[in-house]
């Protein structure tokens, strides 16, 4: 079973909720790194802890919403390892994976809704990485 770590800012906090309990559903191993309810917080502080605990192995991916993602997106790629991706569309979300190889999808709750948010993390999940001219420039990142 994949284990999934998941955090969020106060504007993300209900879309992580619901995504939670979408993917605990689906029978995924969720690690909610908080925060545990809307109140005002800062994104970079919980982009942090989640980048950590992808970088220590204690999940496989992770999943970050804010009001338009790029915030937690910038704030987790700042460490080694850690690719981050905002994800707004089926296309966007594929070639994160496909030739980028994220390990982060960052998801925007003012710009994206729930039931579409459900399928850019099922396709973030399940889509592999190509490899092959991607791996040569994922190395240089």
């Amino acid at each position: 079973m994949r284990k999934i770590s998941i955090s969020s800012d106060h504007a993300g906090f209900e879309l992580k909720e619901s995504i939670k309990k979408f993917l605990i559903k689906k029978k995924f191993l969720v690690l909610d790194l908080g925060p545990r309810d809307d109140r005002s917080v800062d994104y970079p502080d919980y982009a942090k802890k989640l980048a950590k605990n992808i970088i220590s192995k204690k999940s496989d991916t992770g999943i970050l919403v804010c009001g338009s993602g790029t915030g937690m997106a910038m704030s987790a790629n700042r460490f080694k390892k850690i690719r981050a991706a905002v994800c707004y569309n089926v296309k966007s979300t594929k070639l994160s994976r496909s030739h980028n190889n994220a390990n982060i999808i960052a998801i925007g709750s003012r710009l994206t809704n729930k039931n579409l948010a459900f399928k850019l993390v099922m396709i973030f999940l399940k889509t592999k990485f190509d490899g092959g001219r991607h791996k040569r420039r994922t190395k240089k990142i």
